[in-house]
């Protein structure tokens, strides 16, 4: 069985991590541009309503779609199909303000998919991400359809948070507090985000929800209200940071479920409390403990590891103690799972991007815009997501079939 570092487990959250960030700003991007093409030509038929032909009909109407084109960026091509406006006045042509006919290939617009998210598209900022399409003088986007826009974004959200589960069951699930700084909020807000493996080892968003801190009482909610709509069926394993509510809410509301501690937020709040001279030696024994073939040899390991720093550093010991029962959980599972059920990776390589965007967006100035633009980025990452390894032994899992340090017993 292949032993799995800290190194590995980083290059993987960071391969993870540079994947999904390349698809969500190619998808993002195509949505927000082909929604702008869109209200700019509806923009366009409002301001010619009043127009008649000599038949006394409409003189501009909406005919369609061109041919789809695809436009050169530099995260791949954006296939693009721009709506067609037939204009029946003698010396009128609607010609495109924010995409001209002909143009496949545009430097600028590779400025505009990170604007469009580094600025969350904020309405005062959009303007600004057009003009690195096309330049000054771009006006394809009016304050009020960005508010249009964000209007759709809220019903997508609120109708998902609303969404039947009695049909879904999660076999693993991973939970985190995701910080954020909005200008206009007294307090940094707090995500609740949940993820979860479904039986089949396809990973969903489950819950995204605003948060008071990471508080059981918010976590409650989000877990009664999981219940309310229809996931009764308890999950086998959660996977977090061991300084969250959750863990109290969890055990009220699926009292079967077994708790992981992630080990790579383990790992850096045991070295913070070590000096820097000792960290490389400390760093090695740990990645030592939850690498090891058997959960006896991670115990002895830990042991090692106490006998080594407790009397020079107890707080480092205190902290990798106080979580000790829960930190080899993961040998109760299949050893095909334990590099997903060792780290909230799901989380930390989804959220990281999002995390760093959205410190850049004060403009989104409100704990409502963004929890929609950390749904609108999730839902877009959730599309690259991976099937865990070994998803045949998940069945297992569900069965109830009894594991000993990442064997099953009893397994056909």
């Amino acid at each position: 069985m292949p032993e799995y570092t800290a190194v590995d487990v980083t290059t993987l959250i960071e391969e993870e991590t540079h994947s999904s960030l390349e698809g969500m700003l190619r998808e993002g991007a195509r949505r927000m541009l082909q929604a702008a093409l869109e209200m700019e030509v509806s923009a366009y038929l409002d301001g010619c309503n009043d127009q008649r032909d000599a038949a006394g009909h409409q003189a501009v109407v909406r005919n369609g779609h061109h041919r789809e084109r695809t436009l050169v960026t530099g995260v791949g091509p954006m296939p693009i199909r721009q709506p067609r406006v037939q204009d029946r006045r003698v010396d009128h042509q609607f010609t495109s303000a924010i995409l001209p006919p002909y143009l496949r290939r545009t430097p600028s617009i590779d400025a505009l998919i990170p604007a469009l998210y580094l600025k969350g598209v904020s309405t005062s900022q959009f303007p600004e991400a057009l003009s690195a399409i096309l330049g000054e003088g771009v006006s394809g986007l009016s304050p009020a359809n960005i508010v249009r826009l964000k209007a759709i974004w809220e019903e997508d959200y609120l109708r998902w948070q609303k969404r039947d589960l009695h049909a879904k069951h999660y076999v693993y699930i991973w939970v985190d507090g995701i910080y954020f700084n909005v200008r206009l909020a007294p307090d940094r807000p707090c995500v609740l985000v949940v993820i979860g493996a479904t039986p089949d080892g396809r990973k969903e968003l489950i819950a995204i929800e605003d948060g008071e801190r990471e508080s059981k009482l918010s976590w409650q909610g989000v877990l009664q209200d999981l219940q309310a709509r229809g996931l009764h069926q308890a999950p086998a394993v959660a996977i977090g940071d061991g300084a969250l509510g959750f863990w109290a809410a969890l055990r009220e509301a699926y009292p079967a479920t077994k708790e992981q501690r992630c080990w790579v937020h383990k790992t850096a709040n045991v070295l913070d409390k070590l000096p820097k001279s000792q960290q490389p030696k400390a760093k090695e024994m740990i990645h030592q403990m939850y690498g090891a073939d058997t959960q006896d040899e991670a115990l002895d390991q830990y042991d090692r590891f106490m006998a080594l720093y407790e009397a020079k550093y107890p707080k480092a010991c205190e902290c990798l103690g106080k979580d000790k029962d829960t930190l080899f959980t993961f040998y109760d599972f299949p050893a095909h799972h334990w590099r997903h059920l060792r780290t909230t990776n799901p989380i930390e390589s989804t959220f990281g991007t999002v995390r760093h965007r959205t410190r850049q967006t004060k403009g989104c100035g409100s704990r409502k815009a963004t929890l929609m633009m950390v749904y609108k980025l999730a839902t877009e990452a959730e599309k690259k997501w991976q099937r865990l390894h070994g998803c045949k032994w998940l069945a297992k899992v569900v069965e109830g079939v009894t594991v000993v340090d990442g064997v099953m017993k009893n397994a056909a």
